[in-house]
Protein backbone atom coordinates (compact mmCIF):
# COMPACT_ATOMS: atom_id res chain seq x y z
CA UNK A 1 0.00 0.00 0.00
CA UNK A 2 3.24 2.32 0.78
CA UNK A 3 6.03 3.00 -0.88
CA UNK A 4 7.55 3.67 2.83
CA UNK A 5 8.58 0.71 4.53
CA UNK A 6 5.58 0.87 7.17
CA UNK A 7 2.11 -0.89 6.61
CA UNK A 8 0.14 2.76 6.50
CA UNK A 9 1.83 5.96 4.50
CA UNK A 10 1.21 7.71 7.49
CA UNK A 11 4.94 9.29 9.22
CA UNK A 12 4.72 10.80 12.31
CA UNK A 13 6.45 13.79 12.31
CA UNK A 14 9.51 13.79 14.41
CA UNK A 15 8.97 16.48 17.25
CA UNK A 16 11.64 17.27 19.65
CA UNK A 17 10.43 16.38 23.13
CA UNK A 18 8.66 13.06 21.77
CA UNK A 19 10.76 10.42 22.41
CA UNK A 20 10.26 6.82 21.71
CA UNK A 21 6.69 6.29 23.19
CA UNK A 22 5.26 8.07 20.78
CA UNK A 23 7.42 6.43 17.68
CA UNK A 24 6.47 2.88 19.41
CA UNK A 25 2.67 3.58 19.27
CA UNK A 26 2.64 4.89 15.82
CA UNK A 27 4.72 1.86 14.64
CA UNK A 28 2.91 -1.02 16.19
CA UNK A 29 -0.63 1.07 14.75
CA UNK A 30 1.04 0.87 11.32
CA UNK A 31 2.58 4.21 10.69
CA UNK A 32 6.09 4.98 10.57
CA UNK A 33 7.06 6.20 13.83
CA UNK A 34 10.00 9.41 14.18
CA UNK A 35 12.57 10.00 16.45
CA UNK A 36 13.90 13.40 16.49
CA UNK A 37 17.44 13.39 17.36
CA UNK A 38 18.87 17.48 16.94
CA UNK A 39 18.74 17.33 20.55
CA UNK A 40 19.88 14.17 21.86
CA UNK A 41 23.47 12.88 21.97
CA UNK A 42 25.01 9.83 20.35
CA UNK A 43 23.97 7.48 23.68
CA UNK A 44 20.72 9.34 23.98
CA UNK A 45 20.29 8.30 20.22
CA UNK A 46 21.75 4.18 20.82
CA UNK A 47 19.50 4.51 23.99
CA UNK A 48 16.41 5.71 21.95
CA UNK A 49 17.02 3.34 19.25
CA UNK A 50 17.15 0.15 21.70
CA UNK A 51 13.98 0.91 23.40
CA UNK A 52 12.25 0.99 19.76
CA UNK A 53 13.92 -2.07 18.76
CA UNK A 54 13.05 -3.66 22.19
CA UNK A 55 8.98 -2.86 22.12
CA UNK A 56 8.29 -2.90 18.05
CA UNK A 57 9.87 -4.76 15.26
CA UNK A 58 8.25 -2.55 12.98
CA UNK A 59 10.20 0.12 10.68
CA UNK A 60 10.99 3.55 12.16
CA UNK A 61 12.80 7.01 11.53
CA UNK A 62 15.47 8.83 12.65
CA UNK A 63 15.14 12.03 12.16
CA UNK A 64 18.38 15.11 12.12
CA UNK A 65 19.01 18.86 11.35
CA UNK A 66 21.64 19.38 8.54
CA UNK A 67 22.45 22.84 9.22
CA UNK A 68 25.67 24.18 9.56
CA UNK A 69 26.98 25.58 12.92
CA UNK A 70 27.48 29.28 12.65
CA UNK A 71 30.42 31.03 14.38
CA UNK A 72 30.57 32.10 17.42
CA UNK A 73 29.70 36.27 17.49
CA UNK A 74 29.95 38.04 21.38
CA UNK A 75 28.80 41.34 19.97
CA UNK A 76 25.25 39.24 18.76
CA UNK A 77 24.83 37.32 21.91
CA UNK A 78 25.80 40.74 23.85
CA UNK A 79 23.16 42.84 22.12
CA UNK A 80 20.86 39.33 22.72
CA UNK A 81 21.18 39.21 26.78
CA UNK A 82 20.82 42.96 26.43
CA UNK A 83 17.25 42.48 25.10
CA UNK A 84 16.19 40.13 27.19
CA UNK A 85 17.95 41.67 30.67
CA UNK A 86 14.03 43.32 31.89
CA UNK A 87 12.90 39.76 31.79
CA UNK A 88 15.55 38.08 34.23
CA UNK A 89 15.17 40.72 36.57
CA UNK A 90 11.25 40.17 36.32
CA UNK A 91 11.46 36.09 37.13
CA UNK A 92 14.79 37.14 39.47
CA UNK A 93 17.38 35.07 37.51
CA UNK A 94 20.72 36.66 37.44
CA UNK A 95 21.62 37.87 34.04
CA UNK A 96 24.98 35.69 34.14
CA UNK A 97 22.63 32.49 34.12
CA UNK A 98 22.26 33.25 30.25
CA UNK A 99 23.54 31.23 28.11
CA UNK A 100 25.13 31.59 24.80
CA UNK A 101 25.72 27.37 23.42
CA UNK A 102 23.96 25.50 20.62
CA UNK A 103 20.51 24.06 21.60
CA UNK A 104 20.20 22.26 18.36
CA UNK A 105 23.02 19.95 16.82
CA UNK A 106 23.93 19.25 13.22
CA UNK A 107 24.13 15.96 11.79
CA UNK A 108 28.01 15.06 12.18
CA UNK A 109 30.41 12.49 12.14
CA UNK A 110 29.71 11.16 15.82
CA UNK A 111 26.08 10.77 14.93
CA UNK A 112 26.83 9.36 11.58
CA UNK A 113 28.58 6.39 13.50
CA UNK A 114 25.45 5.41 15.31
CA UNK A 115 23.61 5.40 12.48
CA UNK A 116 25.79 3.13 10.67
CA UNK A 117 26.32 0.83 14.27
CA UNK A 118 22.14 0.83 14.47
CA UNK A 119 20.94 0.76 10.76
CA UNK A 120 17.83 2.21 11.47
CA UNK A 121 15.22 1.72 8.68
CA UNK A 122 14.70 5.35 7.58
CA UNK A 123 16.76 8.52 8.35
CA UNK A 124 15.40 11.59 7.60
CA UNK A 125 16.75 15.38 7.09
CA UNK A 126 15.63 19.23 7.87
CA UNK A 127 17.69 22.10 6.33
CA UNK A 128 18.45 20.57 3.50
CA UNK A 129 21.34 17.25 3.78
CA UNK A 130 24.61 16.53 5.11
CA UNK A 131 27.93 16.68 3.27
CA UNK A 132 28.04 14.13 0.55
CA UNK A 133 30.78 12.08 2.77
CA UNK A 134 28.11 11.47 5.54
CA UNK A 135 25.58 11.32 2.92
CA UNK A 136 26.80 8.39 1.14
CA UNK A 137 27.50 6.88 4.54
CA UNK A 138 24.42 7.07 5.73
CA UNK A 139 23.08 5.21 1.80
CA UNK A 140 25.91 2.53 2.70
CA UNK A 141 23.89 1.59 5.44
CA UNK A 142 20.69 0.93 3.26
CA UNK A 143 18.50 3.13 4.77
CA UNK A 144 15.41 5.17 2.85
CA UNK A 145 16.56 8.81 2.73
CA UNK A 146 14.07 11.78 3.30
CA UNK A 147 14.54 15.62 3.26
CA UNK A 148 12.00 18.32 3.19
CA UNK A 149 11.14 21.42 0.61
CA UNK A 150 9.70 24.20 1.28
CA UNK A 151 9.62 25.30 -2.32
CA UNK A 152 9.59 23.90 -5.56
CA UNK A 153 13.58 24.44 -6.32
CA UNK A 154 14.45 23.03 -2.71
CA UNK A 155 12.44 19.78 -4.16
CA UNK A 156 14.75 19.82 -7.50
CA UNK A 157 18.00 20.45 -5.30
CA UNK A 158 16.92 17.30 -3.00
CA UNK A 159 16.19 14.78 -6.11
CA UNK A 160 18.85 15.93 -7.96
CA UNK A 161 21.05 14.69 -4.38
CA UNK A 162 19.25 11.49 -4.57
CA UNK A 163 16.41 11.27 -1.97
CA UNK A 164 14.38 8.71 -1.86
CA UNK A 165 11.48 10.96 -1.09
CA UNK A 166 10.25 14.38 -0.50
CA UNK A 167 8.53 15.88 2.86
CA UNK A 168 6.49 19.13 0.94
CA UNK A 169 6.39 21.36 3.65
CA UNK A 170 3.39 23.92 3.83
CA UNK A 171 3.70 26.91 5.14
CA UNK A 172 1.39 25.67 7.80
CA UNK A 173 3.49 23.24 9.76
CA UNK A 174 4.26 23.27 13.39
CA UNK A 175 8.44 23.40 14.66
CA UNK A 176 11.04 24.69 12.86
CA UNK A 177 10.51 25.50 8.70
CA UNK A 178 12.63 23.42 6.74
CA UNK A 179 14.04 25.68 4.49
CA UNK A 180 17.63 26.04 3.41
CA UNK A 181 18.07 27.16 -0.39
CA UNK A 182 15.83 30.95 0.91
CA UNK A 183 15.41 32.76 4.02
CA UNK A 184 12.10 34.49 3.25
CA UNK A 185 9.76 33.49 5.02
CA UNK A 186 7.30 35.59 3.02
CA UNK A 187 7.63 33.28 0.03
CA UNK A 188 6.62 30.43 1.75
CA UNK A 189 3.53 28.82 0.60
CA UNK A 190 0.79 26.87 1.60
CA UNK A 191 0.39 23.11 1.36
CA UNK A 192 -2.23 22.77 -0.98
CA UNK A 193 -0.41 25.60 -3.26
CA UNK A 194 2.84 24.21 -2.92
CA UNK A 195 2.62 20.32 -3.21
CA UNK A 196 1.01 19.38 -6.25
CA UNK A 197 3.61 21.87 -7.88
CA UNK A 198 6.34 19.91 -6.15
CA UNK A 199 4.73 16.53 -7.47
CA UNK A 200 5.00 17.84 -10.85
CA UNK A 201 8.38 18.81 -10.59
CA UNK A 202 10.12 15.34 -9.45
CA UNK A 203 10.12 11.97 -10.16
CA UNK A 204 10.55 10.45 -6.65
CA UNK A 205 7.63 10.10 -3.84
CA UNK A 206 5.96 13.24 -2.37
CA UNK A 207 5.15 13.32 1.16
CA UNK A 208 2.84 15.76 2.59
CA UNK A 209 3.08 18.32 5.58
CA UNK A 210 1.66 21.02 7.05
CA UNK A 211 -1.50 21.44 9.28
CA UNK A 212 -2.63 17.90 7.87
CA UNK A 213 -4.44 16.45 11.09
CA UNK A 214 -7.29 13.82 10.76
CA UNK A 215 -8.44 11.54 7.86
CA UNK A 216 -9.97 14.63 5.80
CA UNK A 217 -6.32 16.37 5.47
CA UNK A 218 -4.69 13.18 4.40
CA UNK A 219 -7.37 12.44 2.00
CA UNK A 220 -6.96 15.72 0.38
CA UNK A 221 -3.37 15.51 0.61
CA UNK A 222 -3.48 12.58 -2.11
CA UNK A 223 -5.89 13.76 -4.17
CA UNK A 224 -3.09 16.78 -4.92
CA UNK A 225 -0.88 13.69 -5.39
CA UNK A 226 1.10 12.90 -2.13
CA UNK A 227 2.41 9.43 -1.78
CA UNK A 228 2.15 9.41 2.02
CA UNK A 229 1.33 12.25 4.72
CA UNK A 230 3.46 13.47 7.97
CA UNK A 231 1.49 13.98 10.65
CA UNK A 232 2.68 16.16 14.24
CA UNK A 233 0.22 18.16 15.65
CA UNK A 234 -2.68 15.65 15.65
CA UNK A 235 -0.52 14.01 18.07
CA UNK A 236 0.33 16.48 20.78
CA UNK A 237 -2.23 15.89 23.33
CA UNK A 238 -1.94 12.01 23.03
CA UNK A 239 -0.65 10.46 26.21
CA UNK A 240 2.74 9.16 24.31
CA UNK A 241 3.79 12.88 23.32
CA UNK A 242 5.49 13.68 26.32
CA UNK A 243 4.19 17.25 26.44
CA UNK A 244 3.99 19.77 29.51
CA UNK A 245 0.75 20.27 30.81
CA UNK A 246 1.63 23.79 29.87
CA UNK A 247 1.91 23.10 26.19
CA UNK A 248 -0.99 20.52 26.47
CA UNK A 249 -2.70 23.23 27.81
CA UNK A 250 -1.68 25.71 24.82
CA UNK A 251 -2.84 23.20 22.27
CA UNK A 252 -6.04 22.96 23.62
CA UNK A 253 -6.69 26.85 23.63
CA UNK A 254 -5.54 26.78 20.37
CA UNK A 255 -7.62 28.00 17.22
CA UNK A 256 -6.58 28.80 13.01
CA UNK A 257 -5.23 32.05 14.15
CA UNK A 258 -3.28 31.56 17.37
CA UNK A 259 0.52 30.58 15.76
CA UNK A 260 2.93 32.61 14.22
CA UNK A 261 6.51 31.92 12.66
CA UNK A 262 9.08 33.42 15.08
CA UNK A 263 13.30 33.42 15.13
CA UNK A 264 12.60 34.08 19.05
CA UNK A 265 13.49 31.07 20.87
CA UNK A 266 16.73 29.40 18.10
CA UNK A 267 17.36 32.02 15.49
CA UNK A 268 15.19 30.32 13.02
CA UNK A 269 11.43 30.39 11.65
CA UNK A 270 9.17 27.83 13.14
CA UNK A 271 5.42 28.17 13.99
CA UNK A 272 4.20 28.06 17.08
CA UNK A 273 1.26 28.98 19.55
CA UNK A 274 1.67 32.46 20.79
CA UNK A 275 3.08 33.52 23.74
CA UNK A 276 4.16 36.66 26.06
CA UNK A 277 7.20 36.93 24.20
CA UNK A 278 6.09 36.47 21.10
CA UNK A 279 4.16 39.54 21.13
CA UNK A 280 6.44 41.53 22.90
CA UNK A 281 9.53 40.56 21.33
CA UNK A 282 8.52 39.31 17.90
CA UNK A 283 7.47 37.06 16.27
CA UNK A 284 10.08 37.98 13.88
CA UNK A 285 13.42 39.77 15.55
CA UNK A 286 16.82 41.05 13.94
CA UNK A 287 18.28 40.87 17.41
CA UNK A 288 18.05 36.97 18.02
CA UNK A 289 20.94 35.36 17.03
CA UNK A 290 21.51 32.99 14.22
CA UNK A 291 20.09 29.55 14.45
CA UNK A 292 21.09 27.69 16.94
CA UNK A 293 22.30 30.10 18.92
CA UNK A 294 19.46 32.25 20.44
CA UNK A 295 18.68 29.19 22.28
CA UNK A 296 21.12 29.70 25.32
CA UNK A 297 19.95 32.61 26.40
CA UNK A 298 16.20 32.05 26.17
CA UNK A 299 16.08 28.68 28.26
CA UNK A 300 16.58 30.23 31.58
CA UNK A 301 14.07 32.06 30.88
CA UNK A 302 11.77 29.47 29.99
CA UNK A 303 12.74 27.12 33.00
CA UNK A 304 12.03 29.96 34.97
CA UNK A 305 8.95 30.75 34.01
CA UNK A 306 7.74 27.62 34.09
CA UNK A 307 8.74 26.39 37.54
CA UNK A 308 6.16 29.46 38.25
CA UNK A 309 3.11 28.29 36.33
CA UNK A 310 3.77 30.61 33.47
CA UNK A 311 4.16 29.49 29.76
CA UNK A 312 5.66 33.06 29.03
CA UNK A 313 8.74 32.09 27.43
CA UNK A 314 7.79 28.41 27.02
CA UNK A 315 8.54 26.43 23.25
CA UNK A 316 4.86 25.97 22.02
CA UNK A 317 5.73 24.60 18.71
CA UNK A 318 2.08 23.63 16.97
CA UNK A 319 0.81 23.82 13.17
CA UNK A 320 -2.52 25.84 12.21
CA UNK A 321 -4.35 22.77 12.98
CA UNK A 322 -4.37 22.65 16.90
CA UNK A 323 -7.39 22.72 17.27
CA UNK A 324 -7.97 19.19 15.80
CA UNK A 325 -5.62 17.76 17.95
CA UNK A 326 -7.51 15.06 19.80
CA UNK A 327 -6.62 13.21 23.37
CA UNK A 328 -6.09 9.84 22.49
CA UNK A 329 -3.94 7.14 22.65
CA UNK A 330 -1.41 7.55 19.33
CA UNK A 331 -1.73 4.22 18.40
CA UNK A 332 -5.60 4.54 18.22
CA UNK A 333 -5.21 8.14 16.31
CA UNK A 334 -2.86 6.75 13.38
CA UNK A 335 -5.69 3.93 13.06
CA UNK A 336 -8.42 6.12 13.21
CA UNK A 337 -7.22 8.71 10.58
CA UNK A 338 -6.06 6.30 8.14
CA UNK A 339 -9.26 4.65 8.23
CA UNK A 340 -11.24 8.08 8.38
CA UNK A 341 -9.02 8.83 5.01
CA UNK A 342 -10.06 5.67 3.06
CA UNK A 343 -13.79 6.68 3.91
CA UNK A 344 -13.38 10.50 3.16
CA UNK A 345 -11.92 9.40 0.17
CA UNK A 346 -14.50 7.36 -1.23
CA UNK A 347 -17.29 9.49 -0.68
CA UNK A 348 -15.19 12.24 -2.70
CA UNK A 349 -15.24 9.92 -5.69
CA UNK A 350 -18.75 9.14 -5.30
CA UNK A 351 -19.79 12.51 -5.18
CA UNK A 352 -18.02 14.00 -7.90
CA UNK A 353 -19.28 10.36 -9.60
CA UNK A 354 -22.74 12.39 -9.18
CA UNK A 355 -21.57 16.01 -10.11
CA UNK A 356 -20.60 14.53 -13.12
CA UNK A 357 -23.54 12.37 -14.04
CA UNK A 358 -25.33 15.17 -13.21
CA UNK A 359 -23.54 17.69 -15.53
CA UNK A 360 -23.71 15.09 -18.41
CA UNK A 361 -27.38 14.66 -18.04
CA UNK A 362 -27.81 18.46 -18.04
Amino acid sequence: MSFLPSRLPIIQAPMVGSLSPLAIAVCEAGGLGSLACAALSPAQLREQIAAIRAATPAPFNVNFFSHTAPPPDDAAQARWREQLAPYYGEIGLELSAAGSGPGRAPFDEAMCAVVEETRPPVVSFHFGLPEAGLLQRVRATGAMILSSATTVEEARWLEARGVDAIIAQGNEAGGHRGMFLTGDIHAQPGLFALLPQIVDAVRVPVIAAGAIADGRGVAAAFALGASAAQIGTAYLLTPQAGRSALHRAAVRAGRDDTTRLTNLYTGRPARGLLTRFMREQGPMSEVAPAFPLATGAVDPLRAAFEKAGRDDFSVLWSGEAAALARETDAGDLTREIWEAARRCAGGVDAALARQLDTARAG
